[in-house]
């Protein structure tokens, strides 16, 4: 990436994430965020075939591909051309492959005993997944209280109009899957996002 990643978050605030094992479904949707403004997105790799699908838009758009656990996954995600791996889960061999590679690494951790370890492995950007199954806005707060040096990126069940609060709270940013684009055209896809997009721009002002 020619930006350092939170930096780049920093502005963006707002990354959408898409998990679909259908090709075709995840290369329209995802030009339809591209179309609303969007200029980093997750695409969880489901199935090798996503993997086409991020070579195909990484020219595009800064991809991260998500759902990453073994280091042939992310070595398929560097060579599809992901600017970033991302992973549920917070792991060493991840960790190494990310300063190898100089490719940046979005650990998933869930308690605050995960978080400070991932903060110490020196990942840029930890991601708390589930959040919402954690307490939420509240939960970040608490989180964030005693380690405000944490650079946050809450994912899992996060709702559009919650975004603002979670930045609010703390976060560099937000991933929001379900509630942006499940079960949506890809036009009110497109709608969605610009409006997403354009009501939090007051939080980096």
């Amino acid at each position: 990436m020619n930006e350092n990643l939170v930096d780049l978050l920093e502005k963006e605030r707002l990354i959408p994430i898409i998990r679909n094992s259908d090709a075709d479904s995840v290369r329209g949707i995802a030009h339809a965020l591209i179309e609303g403004g969007v200029k980093f997105l997750e695409i969880n790799v489901e199935n090798p075939e996503i993997y086409k699908c991020i070579k195909e838009i990484s020219p595009e758009v800064s991809v991260c591909a998500g759902g990453i656990i073994t280091s042939i996954q992310a070595h398929a995600a560097l060579e599809a051309g992901a600017a970033a791996i991302s992973s549920p889960i917070f792991q060493m061999n991840l960790v190494k492959f990310s300063k190898d590679k100089k490719i940046p690494f979005i650990a998933g951790t869930s308690t605050a005993n995960e978080a400070y370890s991932a903060w110490k492995a020196r990942i840029p950007l930890i991601k708390i997944y589930p959040i919402e199954a954690m307490g939420g806005v509240s939960y970040l707060k608490n989180l964030l209280r005693p380690m405000p040096f944490l650079n946050i990126m809450p994912t899992g069940n996060v709702k559009l109009q919650d975004v603002k609060d979670y930045i609010a709270a703390g976060a560099v940013a937000v991933g929001v899957g379900r509630d942006l684009v499940e079960g949506y055209s890809y036009s009110e896809i497109t709608r969605r996002v610009k409006s997403a997009l354009n009501e939090i721009k007051d939080c980096n002002e």
